[in-house]
């Protein structure tokens, strides 16, 4: 029996690809931008596998497109580029890769929390710019980290461990998310508050909840007149969570400090783009989970949960694991 065939949307770590190529025939997608929706469904038409990006848009008429399809594994926690009540109506598994990236990420944010509040971006393009003449006592002056308030909109996995690094930092600590968490509350000597008290109380705002139709702009014009015009906003969940042109007006008219955004909205923002362009706004290409441990080791699960759906048994980390034996005839 020849081996089943696999679409790879785009170049992933090394050691994922490997073990996939174990099992099957390989088709991989080597450009930088990722595959037209077209090509997919040419590339992936005969294929029993696709493993997929959360840039690539994995809808019913796509899977029709593809009638072998048996697995559809997704290169990221998130999968809301997966229409998954069709995939399971025709019986294909979708998968993700969960938990892996949820210490590094917290990192991330934290990172970006660290580099708004202090204005590293902003100190960075001065010297660059070659303005840096001497030592100024009013140069560039942002706000403490330590000891300020940190409003955790989630607590999730990512939410919760950006909740254990600042205890490092000794901040106070708020979160507010639809289910209230007693037990991290108790463990981690943080607060639960309602959104309207959150903003209003927070130094810093971090953003830790999944691209939902109740969270689609969450955070708007409402919310930032809410906070504190020395308050930061660290986005590193989905880019609509937040409403871009909210975000930039508040910036420009200092309703808040500023901004530190691992994902946008559109996503990737051109460089022309205000955001791009306020000095307050520090942008990054979605790198929160960037790191070559972590990128490795989704490229394994990946490929795990791939393997698995092509064999039938169940993979690691279904999304939908009642696809199996649900195709209609």
């Amino acid at each position: 029996m020849p081996n089943p065939s696999v679409f790879a949307t785009r170049h992933i770590p090394e050691a994922g690809l490997q073990m996939i190529r174990e099992v099957a025939e390989l088709d991989v997608w080597a450009e930088e931008l990722p595959p037209p929706y077209e090509t997919i469904k040419e590339r992936a038409a005969e294929c029993e596998g696709i493993l997929s990006l959360l840039t690539d848009r994995m809808d019913g008429e796509l899977m029709d497109a593809c009638p072998r399809l048996k697995v559809i594994s997704n290169y990221a926690v998130g999968f809301d580029n997966i229409d998954v009540d069709a995939a399971t109506s025709r019986g294909i598994l979708a998968t993700n890769t969960p938990e892996v990236l949820s210490e590094t990420t917290a990192d991330f944010a934290f990172a970006l929390m660290l580099a708004a509040a202090r204005r590293v971006d902003e100190g960075t393009h001065y010297v660059e710019a070659g303005q840096w003449k001497t030592w100024g006592p009013e140069l560039l002056l942002g706000q403490d980290v330590h000891h300020a308030t940190l409003g955790l909109v989630g607590l999730g996995r990512i939410g919760t461990g950006v909740a254990k690094r600042a205890r490092g930092f000794s901040m106070r600590v708020l979160y507010y998310d639809a289910v209230r968490r007693p037990d991290i509350e108790s463990v981690l000597d943080i607060e639960y508050a309602d959104m309207h008290s959150l903003l209003q109380q927070a130094d810093f705002v971090s953003l830790h909840v999944p691209l939902l139709p109740g969270t689609h702009h969450l955070m708007g014009a409402r919310q930032f007149k809410m906070m504190k015009n020395t308050a930061v906003l660290v986005n590193t969940a989905r880019g609509p969570i937040v409403d871009t042109d909210a975000l930039v007006d508040a910036l420009r008219v200092g309703e808040i400090m500023g901004a530190g955004l691992d994902v946008t909205d559109p996503e990737p923002l051109p460089a022309d783009h205000p955001l791009v362009q306020l000095p307050n706004c520090l942008v990054v290409p979605h790198l929160a989970s960037a790191s070559v441990q972590t990128r490795t080791k989704m490229a394994t699960m990946a490929a795990e949960n791939l393997i698995a759906g092509l064999e039938g048994r169940m993979p690691p980390s279904p999304v939908n694991p009642q696809a199996v034996g649900a195709k209609n005839g």
